[in-house]
C-alpha cells in the first residue's frame, strides 16, 4: 500500500499495513506473528504465507479465550478452510493517521490515564471486562505485561480515589514485527458503566493516540462492531475514517452472537438473559413463552418452569400479594419484630401536614409499584407534599407517607432463604467539567447507564429532576463547574439511573440473617429486600420493601444465576467425583 486513504470516500482495496499491492507477505521481516494478549492471540494474517496455517492456529484456540485474525489478506479462503468452525467478524476497521491528528478535547483534570499498574489494578480491570461481558485478562499475562515491548495496557483511573474507571490495550506494530509501515492498533477498549465522568473514552484513545505519535508512529488502527453506533461516531468525532480491513474469528460461546444470527430470546431483558444463559450451560431447554413481558420456562429432565425473569411457579400468589402491596410488606415486617419506618396512608390533607410535621421529611411512595415510579424522597414541606401525593397516586390509588430514614440503600438478594448477594445503590451523579450544561452532563451520563444496562438503566428528564437540581441552588440550563458533583435524583433505582455496588463480602451477619427472616415471613423463595442502613458493615438498619421480581442481573462478582438455577433444578448441580 502506498496511498494513505484521508477520508471514507476513498475507499480502495486495501489490505492493512505492510502488504503493498496486494503482493505476499514475503517482504516482511518478521513471518507468522501472534501476539498474546491475556483475553485472547491476535494473529497478524498479512505476516502468513499460508492461509491453512492461520486457520489452524484459530482452531487451536484456548477454552474460556478469544483469538483474532486480523488484517486477512483473503478472509474468504481462510473461512474455507474450516467454515463450520469460523466465521468472518461483523466489524469495521477505522485508521487515525497520525500525522493530521489533533485532541478532540483537553485533558480532564479529574481522571488520568497512565500504564495499568500489574499488582493493583488487575481485578478491577476485569470487573470492567465482565461488566461489558468481555473476556477478562489473564493475571498472569498482565503481571507480565512489562516484559511484552510490544503490547500497553492503560488505565484510566480517578485522581481523587486512584480507582480504575476505563482500560484498553495496544499493540506497536514496529516492536511486533517491524512493520515497514509504521503502524499500531488499540483492543479491548472498555469503560465502567457507572462511571461519573464524561470523555473518559475519548481521553483514553487520545492518550494511546498521543503516546504513538509521539513515538513516531504513523497510525493507529481499531476494530469496532457495525451496530456499535455510539463507538463508530465517537471515533469518527476523533478523526478515524474507516478501512477495508477485515478479521476472522472461531466459533465459540463467547462469539456466538455474533455468528448465530438473532435467538428467540435476543428481545428478552438482562435479568431474563441472566438466567437463560446459565440454565443453557447446564443443558437445560429454554422455550421463550413471551418476549414481550419476558416469559420463558426452563425444562430439565422430567421437570419444567415458567418464569417471568426471576419470579416463578415456586412464588405463591400469596407471597406475591404480600410483596406488591408495600403496606402488607410493612404491616407483616413490624408485627414480627422487624425493624421498619414508621408508615401511613395518605388521607386528608391535615392528617398528612400532621404525619409531616412529625417526622420532618417524608418519602411519599404508590403502596403498588415498581422501578421507583411515582415516588418522591425528601418531601419537607406542605408545598410539595400535595403534588408528591398527586404523583404517586397516578401509579396507584393507595398512596403512602413513610418517615424518610437517613442512610445507605441496600439491596439483598435472597435465594432459597439465604443471602446470594447485596448491594448498595447510589443515586446517578454527574460531575461538571466547566463547559458543559447540567442537562448536557445528564444526557451523557444517561446515554451510558442506557447502554451498558441494554436500556434497562437511564436518567428521567422529568420533573423530579428539576427538583432534584434546584435542591442544589442549581438549574438545568446551569454550567456545572469543574469538578463539582451533582446527585440529579434522589432514588437509588438502577431503572431511573442509580449505580450498584457489590458489599456481599462485607455484610453485616445481622442484615443478612433479616433479610432471610423477612424472606421467611413473606413466604418468598426469591427476593431482593430493600434496607436503609447506616452500612452495610453496622447492625443498624430499617427494610423499606420487598421484591417479588429482583433483577438478578448488575451484582457482579455474585452467583446470582448460578443459585437461582441451583433452586430451580439441583439436579443440574455440577458434582464432583470424588
Amino acid at each position: 500500500m502506498t496511498k494513505k486513504l484521508r477520508s471514507e470516500e476513498h475507499l480502495v482495496p486495501m489490505q492493512s499495513p505492510s502488504m503493498k499491492s496486494w503482493g505476499m507477505p514475503a517482504d516482511l521481516p518478521k513471518h507468522n506473528v501472534v501476539i498474546e494478549c491475556g483475553w485472547g492471540r491476535i494473529i497478524f494474517g498479512h505476516t502468513f504465507h499460508d492461509n491453512t496455517k492461520i486457520a489452524e492456529i484459530l482452531r487451536d484456540e484456548k477454552e474460556g479465550f478469544r483469538d483474532i485474525a486480523f488484517y486477512l489478506r483473503d478472509p474468504q479462503v481462510v473461512l474455507s478452510y474450516a467454515p463450520q468452525n469460523l466465521f468472518i467478524d461483523p466489524s469495521y476497521t477505522f485508521r487515525l493517521w497520525l500525522d493530521e491528528y489533533t485532541p478532540l478535547q483537553e485533558k480532564s483534570d479529574m481522571f488520568s490515564v497512565r500504564p495499568l499498574h500489574p499488582l493493583k489494578d488487575i481485578e478491577r480491570v476485569n470487573w470492567i471486562y465482565h461488566v461489558h461481558n468481555m473476556v477478562p485478562a489473564d493475571p498472569d499475562v498482565l503481571r507480565d505485561i512489562r516484559e511484552k515491548q510490544c503490547i500497553d495496557y492503560w488505565v484510566a483511573a480517578e485522581n481523587e480515589t486512584e480507582e480504575v474507571i476505563a482500560v484498553c490495550m495496544s499493540i506497536d506494530h514496529r516492536t511486533a514485527f517491524e512493520d515497514p509501515e509504521n503502524g499500531s492498533s488499540l483492543w479491548a477498549l472498555a469503560v465502567d458503566p457507572q462511571a461519573k465522568h464524561s470523555g473518559i473514552g475519548i481521553q483514553l484513545v487520545q492518550s494511546v493516540a498521543e503516546h504513538y505519535k509521539s513515538k513516531g508512529r504513523s497510525f493507529i488502527d481499531l476494530s469496532v462492531l457495525y451496530s456499535n453506533k455510539a463507538a463508530i461516531d465517537l471515533y469518527k468525532k476523533l478523526g478515524f475514517v474507516q478501512v477495508p480491513v477485515f478479521s476472522v474469528k472461531n466459533k465459540n460461546a463467547i462469539n456466538e452472537k455474533l455468528f448465530s444470527g438473532p435467538q428467540p430470546e435476543s428481545s428478552l431483558n438482562p435479568y431474563s438473559t441472566i438466567i437463560i444463559n446459565e440454565a443453557r450451560r447446564r443443558g437445560i431447554r429454554v422455550d421463550v413463552l413471551d418476549p414481550v413481558d419476558n416469559y420463558f420456562r426452563l425444562s430439565f429432565g422430567g421437570a419444567s418452569m415458567i418464569c417471568r425473569e426471576s419470579l416463578t411457579e415456586l412464588t405463591s400468589a400469596i407471597a406475591m400479594s404480600r410483596c406488591a402491596d408495600k403496606e402488607t410488606t410493612h404491616r407483616l415486617l413490624a408485627n414480627a419484630g422487624i425493624r421498619v419506618p414508621e408508615q401511613q396512608v395518605a388521607a386528608s390533607p391535615e392528617e398528612n401536614i400532621r404525619f409531616l410535621e412529625r417526622h420532618g421529611n417524608l418519602v411519599v411512595k404508590p403502596a403498588d409499584s415498581e422501578q421507583g415510579k411515582g415516588i418522591t424522597v425528601n418531601i419537607s414541606s406542605p408545598e410539595e407534599l400535595d403534588p408528591a401525593i398527586a404523583k404517586a397516586a397516578n401509579v396507584c390509588s393507595k398512596v403512602l407517607l413513610e418517615e424518610m430514614v437517613e442512610g445507605a440503600d441496600l439491596r439483598i438478594i435472597v435465594i432459597d432463604y439465604k443471602v446470594v448477594a447485596a448491594a448498595v445503590r447510589k443515586p446517578p451523579k454527574i460531575t461538571g467539567d466547566g463547559k458543559h450544561s447540567i442537562i448536557e452532563l445528564v444526557k451523557k451520563q444517561s446515554r451510558r447507564r442506557e447502554k451498558a444496562s441494554q436500556g434497562e438503566s437511564s436518567i428521567p428528564i422529568d420533573d423530579e429532576l428539576v427538583r432534584t437540581v434546584a435542591m442544589s441552588g442549581f438549574r438545568l440550563e446551569d454550567t456545572l463547574p469543574k469538578g463539582v458533583e451533582l446527585e440529579v435524583r434522589k432514588t437509588a433505582n438502577l431503572h431511573t439511573g442509580g449505580t450498584i455496588h457489590d458489599v456481599t463480602t462485607t455484610l453485616h451477619p445481622a442484615l443478612a440473617m433479616a433479610a432471610c427472616k423477612a424472606a421467611g415471613i413473606l413466604g418468598i423463595p426469591v427476593t431482593g429486600l430493600d434496607f436503609i442502613v447506616d452500612s452495610p458493615e453496622k447492625d443498624h438498619y430499617v427494610i423499606i420493601e420487598a421484591n417479588e421480581r429482583p433483577g438478578l442481573a448488575n451484582h457482579e462478582p455474585q452467583p446470582t444465576a448460578e443459585r437461582f438455577i441451583d433452586f430451580l433444578f439441583p439436579q443440574s448441580i455440577a458434582r464432583t467425583l470424588p
